[in-house]
C-alpha cells in the first residue's frame, strides 16, 4: 500500500474512533449535567451508544452521576485506538503505554469537544438570547457548568459576554500542554 493510501486509511480509522468515542464521552457529559433526555440530541447520542453499552448495564452500576459503563468502554475504545494506531505505524508499545496513552486520548478528545461545543454555543448566542432550539439547549447544559466561574471572573464587556472565548484559550492551552504523541492525535 502506498504513503497516500495509508494515510488515508489512518484518517478514515482516526475519524471512526474519534466519532463513536466522542458520542461515548457526550453520553457520559449529557448524564454528568442531567441534560434532558428527551431532547432530540440526547435521544440520537442514547441511540448511537447503547446497542454497545446495553449487555454491561446490568453488570457495572452508575455511581452517582457518573456512568461507569460508558467510561470503561471510552477507555477501552481509546486504548484499542492507541493500539491500532501504533499497529499501522508499526511502533511497538507495551500495555502500559497503551493506557497512558488512552486516558490522555480521553482527556484530549474532552478538552475537543468542550472547545467545539463552546464555540457553538458562542455562535448560536449572536442570535439572540430568545433563540431557543434542541442544540442551544444541549450546548447550555453541556457549557454552562463551565462557563459559570469564569462569568464571575470576567464581567460582560459592553454587553458582551467573553467567558466562551477565555474557556476555549484555556482549553487549548490545555490541549498543547497533553504529552500525547501526534500521530495518535489529540481529539
Amino acid at each position: 500500500m502506498g504513503a497516500q493510501a495509508t494515510n488515508a486509511f489512518i484518517f478514515l480509522i482516526s475519524t471512526l474512533f474519534n466519532l463513536y468515542m466522542g458520542a461515548v464521552l457526550l453520553r457520559i457529559i449529557l448524564q454528568w449535567v442531567r441534560a434532558d433526555f428527551y431532547n432530540p440530541i440526547s435521544q440520537l447520542v442514547w441511540k448511537v451508544t447503547q446497542p454497545v453499552l446495553a449487555p454491561f448495564k446490568n453488570i457495572v452500576p452508575k455511581h452517582r452521576k457518573l456512568d461507569i459503563a460508558a467510561a470503561i468502554l471510552l477507555l477501552v475504545l481509546a486504548a484499542l485506538y492507541i493500539q491500532v494506531i501504533a499497529a499501522l505505524w508499526n511502533l511497538d508499545i507495551g500495555i502500559g503505554r497503551t493506557l497512558w496513552f488512552a486516558a490522555l486520548k480521553v482527556v484530549g478528545l474532552g478538552l475537543s469537544l468542550y472547545t467545539a461545543t463552546i464555540a457553538i454555543y458562542a455562535i448560536l448566542s449572536w442570535f439572540g438570547p430568545g433563540f431557543s432550539n434542541p442544540a442551544a439547549n444541549i450546548l447550555y447544559s453541556i457549557n454552562e457548568p463551565l462557563l459559570r466561574p469564569l462569568r464571575r471572573l470576567i464581567p460582560p464587556v459592553s454587553g458582551l459576554d467573553l467567558s466562551p472565548l477565555v474557556a476555549i484559550l484555556l482549553l487549548q492551552v490545555l490541549g498543547m500542554l497533553l504529552p500525547l504523541p501526534g500521530y495518535f492525535g489529540l481529539g
